[in-house]
């Protein structure tokens, strides 16, 4: 059993501490929520007291239950990601290229030469579809932050001839009964609290991935600002950016939600099938990432710790054991499971930092959910 004492008194410090503003987290095993902790307030005008039903932009946390579309999609049209991306999408610009690896960033597809606006679908796939790769696939990995999921969705939408959000809403969330959308609906407007940018201190400035992003025409440039839109945090505290149904960074959701999305992923919850949930923790690429400049572990669509040559993990974003998986957004939510363990675990809040790894805030969490575990 996770130390939920532990875990507690890391959430209430990260406001005595952090400077957090309205946080979440949410734990679960076996299929049980065992620990559900809200507090804070959605702005800092304290108007609407921060609780357990606070929806928040979680970013890039979106990719993994956007990814989980794209897989059960695949399924159902007897393929599998070690299909080509052309069966399905005959203009993709890498022929040979497979899903497993379009999904586990290997495609060098990360930025785009044609401008197009995120909120124009059509234009961002004829960018894609007219983009020189970065690198030749079996040359590495790097992280697609942005564009990541308009493929996932160009596949979705041909695949089944609806949107990725619609197939969310429909066949997902609502059977699992979460609060977690990809496009969200007038109604939950309401619910959504205030985010807040982080502030950078020298030695991020100093980093070598701060200074490739500040430097223009580079890769790790490129890769944060194309499609263009979305990039200040007030332009996602608008009902455009909510209901846009960006896959790779588009959602709004619940702590709750998000843990027990994992539990389903982890097959706590009755959901997915065995072949889906095995492609969802299979490694598919790690080492040196050309976007982030830090080394990364892809499955199909998750994130995984790296490990070193000798197999120990370098950093333990996603707790003790090899086979957990999950992924962070911008800022610092974050979630996860662990089939080992039975454990998923997930982070919301409103005061960001600046990171696209995760953070003190949930990594002190996470620590001691699987110290005991």
């Amino acid at each position: 059993m996770a130390d939920l004492e532990k875990v507690i008194a890391c959430f209430e410090n990260n406001f005595i501490s952090h400077g957090e503003l309205g946080a979440s987290v949410s734990v679960w095993q076996h299929g049980e929520e065992i620990l559900n902790l809200a507090h804070g307030w959605c702005e800092k005008e304290k108007q609407r007291a921060w609780t357990s039903e606070t929806l928040v932009p979680v970013y890039s946390a979106t990719k993994g239950p956007a990814s989980a579309v794209l897989l059960r999609e695949l399924e159902k049209n007897g393929l599998t990601p070690e299909s080509r991306v052309v069966q399905v999408w005959s203009d993709f610009p890498n022929d040979s290229a497979s899903f497993e690896e379009m999904m586990s960033h290997q495609c060098g597809l990360s930025g785009l030469d044609q401008a197009a606006s995120v909120y124009d679908f059509d234009a961002v796939i004829s960018a894609v579809e007219a983009q020189e790769p970065s690198w030749d696939l079996g040359d590495g990995h790097g992280y697609h932050p942005r564009t990541y999921g308009f493929l996932l969705d160009q596949c979705v939408r041909l695949l089944s001839g609806d949107t990725l959000g619609e197939i969310w809403h429909k066949e997902i969330a609502q059977v699992l009964g979460i609060d977690l959308f990809i496009g969200l609906p007038d109604s939950e407007f309401s619910r959504v609290a205030k985010l807040y940018p982080g502030k950078m201190d020298k030695s991020e400035l100093d980093s070598g991935f701060y200074k490739e992003f500040n430097q223009p025409g580079s890769l790790v440039k490129r890769a944060f600002s194309s499609p263009k839109g979305l990039h200040a945090v007030h332009e996602m505290n608008t009902p455009q950016a909510w209901q846009s149904g960006l896959p790779a960074m588009g959602g709004v959701a619940t702590a709750s939600a998000l843990a027990k999305f994992y539990q389903a992923c982890i097959g706590n919850i009755e959901f997915f099938s065995e072949d889906v949930m095995e492609w969802m923790r299979q490694s598919q690429s790690m080492g040196d990432d050309k976007v982030l400049m830090t080394p990364t572990h892809f499955s199909c669509g998750f994130q995984k710790d790296p490990l070193d040559e000798q197999g120990q993990k370098l950093r333990k974003h996603y707790g003790e054991s090899l086979s957990a998986f999950g992924h962070p957004g911008a800022g610092g939510s974050h979630a996860l499971g662990d089939p080992e363990s039975g454990l998923s675990f997930a982070y919301t809040m409103n005061q960001m930092d600046l990171s696209v790894l995760p953070g003190e805030k949930s990594s002190r969490m996470i620590a001691a959910c699987f110290s005991a575990s």
